[in-house]
């Protein structure tokens, strides 16, 4: 008989392409992922991979396997959504994936309320730039921005939120000393990855060429409260912050839409179900500051 485990990590190896990333992403070591792999050649009388200079090739039996071991593994979670589903306890854990800036500057306290209300619920926060996989059990409850809606899977249940814009922002002592008359024109502050977005506009005042480049969300705030500049922001970050101000004459523009998404028999369980209404309620009041239409963070309920 198979042993499961033993396709797992035949699967890890197949998709990272190498050893090394498959014992990452199982979160073992080099030699358990060989192993592994080497039980289940000696079961099926077979090589499952060519060892070449750029890493492992799937051989043509592997590529037969593969096919096979895709089925094992979603038939495998889904009996575990299944089963999951039909747990209607509030213990046990819960995991929540989102984008950073979500859970740093808007959901944090509705999260630490939530835990407050269910000291009994092991919660997850999974916060990275990376999406979990719902269909895979990598998080329970996912909250993102969505563009299109056409672009969300057909098996995920999602909730609609508010909207999510965005602006042009600048520390109001920069902006003080602008119109006191400071002639120095301002600069761009950028992500390295993004640059500025194109629907972006300084508004009335006059930017340089030279742009201040920073490779993540943290130091860009760091530089705009410091008065480098004009950067875009969230408006529930740029609105909430009391240091920085919207650049006079600049416009908003949608990010997209917050949407709550859950996983087939997953979202049945309890505490599943008590999270998302709890927060679906909290984005509701989070909606004019998600919106641009409050310059601070709504009050939580008591």
């Amino acid at each position: 008989m198979i042993d499961w485990d033993d396709v797992r990590y035949f699967l890890a190896v197949a998709r990272g392409g190498s050893v090394r990333a498959a014992a990452e992403r199982v979160g073992v070591n080099h030699a358990t992922v060989l192993r592994r792999v080497a039980q289940l050649e000696e079961r099926l009388g077979a090589q499952m991979f060519e060892k070449l200079p750029s890493g492992y090739l799937i051989t043509a039996a592997g590529e037969e396997v593969l096919e096979l071991a895709e089925q094992m593994e979603a038939s495998s979670f889904q009996l575990e959504t299944r089963v999951f589903g039909r747990d209607q306890s509030v213990r046990g854990r819960l995991r929540v994936t989102l984008a950073p800036p979500l859970s740093t500057h808007l959901l944090m306290p509705d999260f630490a309320e939530f835990a407050r209300l269910h000291p009994d619920i092991e919660m997850e926060i999974l916060s990275s730039g990376e999406l979990a996989n719902l269909t895979n059990r990598e998080a329970d409850v996912a909250i993102r921005v969505v563009y299109d809606r056409k672009t969300l899977p057909l098996n995920l249940h999602g909730l609609k939120g508010p909207e999510v814009f965005g602006g042009v922002y600048m520390s109001r002592d920069r902006l003080a000393k602008t119109r006191a008359g400071a002639p120095d024109p301002v600069r761009w502050i950028v992500i390295s990855i993004h640059g500025i977005p194109d629907w972006a506009g300084a508004g009335e005042l006059r930017t340089t060429q030279v742009p201040f480049r920073v490779t993540d969300a943290d130091g860009q705030i760091a530089a705009v409260r410091q008065g480098l500049g004009i950067t875009t922001l969230p408006c529930f970050v740029g609105d909430a912050d009391p240091l920085l101000t919207r650049v006079p004459g600049s416009d908003l523009h949608m990010y997209g839409t917050l949407w709550l998404l859950t996983q087939g028999e997953t979202r049945k369980t309890k505490r599943v179900r008590l999270f998302t209404e709890f927060i679906a309620d909290r984005l509701a009041a989070h909606a004019p500051l998600l919106t641009g239409q409050r310059k601070s963070r709504p009050r939580t309920k008591p």
